[in-house]
Formats: structure tokens, sequence, C-alpha cells
């Protein structure tokens, strides 16, 4: 009878992390649960958890595209205004704040004049502090 010394067993077919990570994402991952705090049946908080990891175009696939005109993600950016779309906006502002400016005024006049005619009051008087209510001093 012959021996047959073996050494230690290689599996020849291992998965390295980048094969699995590259057939999670062309496959697609969903992680799902619910966590739920309940004190005497009365439920205090309930958490509801779904992830999805895989690729951006296994995503296109099953619809989820949320990204593609969310505004931080687009690449377009917002256009400025034009400068005479700008010059436009601030004589408008302008105009608007001089009208303001000008109806407070007309509006503050006669309250000047009112309080220049009317002799000043006199200065208030300092509170009476009654005798039981005043601090003793300790010896």
């Amino acid at each position: 009878m012959a021996i047959i010394q073996r050494g230690p067993a290689h599996s020849t077919n291992s998965t390295n992390i980048a094969d699995l990570l590259e057939r999670v994402l062309d496959k697609g991952v969903v992680i799902a649960g619910d966590i739920k705090v309940s004190l005497v049946d009365i439920e205090l908080l309930s958490i509801q958890i779904r992830l999805v990891i895989c690729s951006v175009d296994k995503a296109k696939e099953m619809g989820m595209d949320w990204w593609a005109n969310h505004p931080v993600f687009s690449p377009q950016k917002q256009s400025a205004p034009l400068p005479s779309e700008t010059e436009s906006a601030l004589a408008r502002l302008e105009q608007k704040l001089q009208t303001i400016e000008q109806a407070l005024s007309e509006r503050s006049a006669p309250d000047t004049a009112a309080r220049a005619a009317q002799p000043e009051a006199p200065a208030p008087m300092a509170p009476v502090v009654p005798e039981w209510a005043r601090p003793r001093a300790t010896t």
C-alpha cells in the first residue's frame, strides 16, 4: 500500500475581493431591515432601512437615476444672469429703495415737528423703596 503525502490544501477556485466586488456590483445586493422600539405595546420608534448596492448601470436598469437631475450631481451649472439683466434688476431695486426712503421721511417729518413743539418730559424719578424692603446691615 502506497502512502500519499499531501501538503496543505489550497483552493484553486478561491474568490478574491475584486471578483466579489465585481459580482456584487454586477448583480446588485439589497439589504432591508425594520427596527421597532415599543414600550407596553406602544410603538415609540420605527426605522425602515432599505439599502441597494449595485453599479450605476444596474441602478439605471432598475429605474433608479435620482442623481441624473439632482443639481448637486448634475454637470450642468446654473447660468448666471446676463450683465444687462443684472443691471436692470439693480436699477429697479434702487428705485424701490428710494421710494421707500422717501415715504419714510415724509411719514417721520410730521412726527419730528410734533416732538419739537412738545415740552421735554421730566427725568424719571428714582424708585422709592419702603423701609421693610431695604437690605439690613449685618454685624
